[in-house]
């Protein structure tokens, strides 16, 4: 990075430039510097560090700007959470039939997971008419609608609004705890990752490799550079979150000859061990038991039927967001619960 000596904040020893050790820290105050023995020679604030200190001067304009960007993230999610599972089993059952060697009229090619998402344009799923954009407007469009589609007048679901409002209060939680930083900022990333995935594994009991994979690598990714916790952290919790619902899994079949979850909890394990380390995951498995449990006695309470193979995916994704917003606070929690 090169440095101007019009900008370098020097103390009145005078020192040459090339014993400035080039390792960059981040101080709290967004600017960079470079370490110099007992001085910090103080570098230009890159435009995002700028960005940042706008909104940690404006702590509410964070967090307004957080609410609206998820807003449309969370419009966005919807159509993931609606078509990518479809088109997901679309290409499988084109795969199978190419296998087979069957040549059918469904044998149609997928036009592909990211074309799926994209195309067609937003339509009622009953009349089939395309959407204009000031349909699309998140939240607003369905309350001025009134919940019903402005063509047929079909009623719409309100869980697409219910999606919109959930992605925008876990992004803004997470951007109100964490703060405008790069750990906020990525907190917020990670929120728009387990909205979608915990609705596709309560619809369809499937968490898309497409979805987890990419999940564990961001996170190794962003750890190399310590935002959450150190790289050694980040890659023995992928390995740990792994194997331990593997071995679980493993033990549960060779006991009963049954499934007892799918591989796809092992990856989201994996992945939210890969963003918040190893120390991570036995609260993540615990707090997402302890759930399971609760919702699994309060259906027994109202005598609704449950499913007997209820998804794991969201109640793992609950515990890690649990545990990014309070971390160790978790454990002392549940000390002070066994002290009880």
């Amino acid at each position: 990075m090169p440095v101007s000596t019009s900008t370098l904040d020097l103390a009145t020893k005078p020192l040459s430039l090339i014993t400035i050790n080039t390792s960059l820290k981040r101080c709290t105050d967004g600017l960079i510097y470079y370490r110099m023995g007992e001085i910090n020679v103080k570098l230009i604030p890159m435009p995002e560090t700028l960005l940042l200190q706008l909104f940690q001067n404006n702590p509410y304009l964070w967090l307004a700007f957080v609410g609206l960007l998820s807003l449309l993230v969370g419009s966005f999610l919807n159509v993931v959470i609606h078509r990518f599972p479809t088109a997901m089993m679309q290409e499988w059952k084109h795969e199978c039939n190419l296998l087979l060697g069957q040549n059918t009229r469904d044998n149609t090619p997928s036009p592909g997971l990211l074309s799926s998402i994209s195309w067609p344009a937003s339509h009622c799923p009953k009349c089939k008419e395309p959407l204009k954009k000031w349909h699309n407007i998140p939240l607003i469009s369905y309350l001025f609608l009134k919940g019903k589609c402005a063509f047929c007048s079909i009623s719409i679901s309100p869980r697409y609004p219910i999606i919109e409002l959930l992605t925008a209060a876990l992004s803004m939680a997470v951007s109100w705890i964490l703060g405008p930083s790069w750990a906020g900022i990525l907190g917020i990333l990670l929120v728009y990752f387990l909205v979608p995935m915990s609705f596709i594994d309560l619809d369809h009991k499937l968490l898309p490799d497409q979805l987890t994979l990419p999940l564990l690598w961001i996170g190794l990714i962003i750890n190399s550079f310590d935002i959450f916790v150190s790289l050694e952290s980040a890659l023995w919790g992928a390995i740990i979150g792994y194997l331990s619902l593997w071995t679980v899994y493993w033990a549960f079949r060779l006991i009963t000859g049954k499934h007892g979850m799918g591989y796809g909890d092992f990856k989201l394990l994996a992945a939210l061990g890969a963003w918040l380390g190893w120390e991570a995951i036995p609260m993540i498995i615990l707090m997402s038991a302890v759930a399971g449990v609760i919702i699994g006695l309060g259906f027994r309470l109202c005598r609704t039927d449950t499913d007997p193979e209820m998804p794991f995916g969201p109640l793992l994704a609950l515990g890690g967001l649990v545990f990014l917003l309070y971390g160790d606070g978790t454990w002392q929690v549940v000390n002070r619960l066994m002290l009880i």
